[in-house]
């Protein structure tokens, strides 16, 4: 029997990977589940699964959280120092599934004691790429992909050499706006932002995938995890989110990896990997989908792709100013402060302010250099958002 975490079990990829386990909960022994403030579900979860501990990022829900776990014998905790312990408990697979900046101290902790870290925090990789990859080597853990773009290329390069690789192609839905006129996006609503034509998955990344930030990120990743150049990286707007991603080889042959879009492909495959197992997804009826389409992105409908490309090229711990100033950025616009078109501008702004602190974006990558990073580019963000208001 496997021993198991999963890191952000209340959201949607939390939720995808506690419903694999479901179907087979003589095969997995759960040591600890975490989330944020939905403690209904994560008090729920934790006494169906027989948890060990339940942990809540929020140390003022910890009493809501021991109420919801009394006489089940589930143990409970709250804050960052109960997340980090819990990544320290043994366990031979860890899903890594909290959103944002916020997942990459307790997947640095679980990397440290050799566990196998099954990675959808993509942001862990745009912050600290570097850090993540050198940790997991030194301990002798291993990193996989969830990303269904990144797990899509990982499958595509079983038994083939990286060096035989000319070019990643990631593709993109193209989000909820890709095809407005462009004149309509500073008008786009939160409600509207919040709707993905094909996927079912949280607001954030949602929003995100309607701005192409959440792509922008997936670019960064997929340089930091395969070890390629950024021009060997390109996206394609794929409208129907069935092929998640090409490989592109040397002799001109190009791997594709199709799909329904179902985040439990990628999640089981990290699961059962090395091996396959049956999966409870869709089968694809290509004769019934009949064409699939793509094209490129348009760069004045994307400018996250652009400035992703000028993050690769400063390098250092620009990643982590991106990432630091996106999530600002986003804040902004779901609490009504600045438009949809405005994120982009905030974020380059940042970039900008951020390409003169080179003392510390060039500084050792640490844990500690990049909270200072993240915290001074935040700091920006906002104070860019209130000038767009104002």
């Amino acid at each position: 029997m496997r021993k198991i975490s999963i890191f952000g079990a209340t959201g949607s990829i939390g939720q995808n990977t506690i419903d694999l386990i479901r179907r087979a909960p003589d095969s997995y022994d759960v040591v600890a589940l975490t989330g944020g403030a939905n403690i209904e579900r994560l008090a729920q979860d934790a006494i169906a699964l027989r948890a060990d501990i339940a942990v809540t990022a929020y140390d003022g829900h910890l009493p809501a959280l021991q109420a919801a776990l009394q006489g089940s014998g589930v143990e409970a905790a709250a804050g960052q120092t109960a997340l980090l312990e819990a990544a320290a408990r043994p366990a031979d697979w860890i899903m890594s599934a909290i959103v944002g900046a916020a997942g990459l101290a307790p997947g640095l902790e679980a990397l440290k004691h050799g566990t196998t870290l099954a990675l959808a925090n993509k942001e862990s990789l745009v912050c600290a790429g570097q850090l993540l990859l050198q940790t997991a080597e030194r301990y002798g853990a291993r990193l996989l992909p969830v990303d269904s773009e990144h797990s899509a290329v990982f499958q595509g390069l079983v038994g083939e050499d990286i060096a035989a690789v000319e070019r990643i192609i990631i593709t993109a839905s193209g989000g909820a706006f890709r095809d407005w006129p462009l004149e309509d996006l500073p008008k786009a609503t939160l409600a509207q932002a919040s709707s993905h034509p094909n996927w079912d998955m949280g607001q954030r990344i949602t929003i995100d995938s309607a701005s192409m930030f959440n792509k922008a990120l997936e670019v960064i990743e997929t340089k930091e995890y395969f070890g390629v150049r950024p021009e060997q990286i390109e996206v394609l707007v794929h409208p129907e989110s069935l092929v998640h991603a090409l490989v592109g080889f040397n002799d001109g042959a190009i791997m594709a990896h199709l799909g329904a879009a179902d985040m439990r492909h990628a999640i089981g495959y990290a699961l059962h990997w090395p091996e396959r197992q049956s999966l409870p997804v869709e089968r694809l009826d290509l004769a019934r989908i009949g064409q699939l389409n793509f094209r490129a992105p348009d760069p004045a409908r994307y400018p996250a792709l652009r400035l992703a490309n000028e993050v690769m090229a400063r390098g250092g711990m620009m990643g982590a100013a991106f990432n630091a100033a996106k999530e600002q950025a986003l804040d902004d616009f779901i609490a009504g402060r600045i438009r949809f078109t405005d994120m982009a501008v905030v974020v380059e702004t940042v970039l900008e302010q951020m390409s003169g602190e080179s003392d510390l974006i060039d500084a050792e990558m640490t844990l500690d250099n990049v909270g200072r990073v993240d915290h001074l580019a935040r700091k920006q963000a906002a104070h860019a958002a209130a000038e767009r208001i104002g």
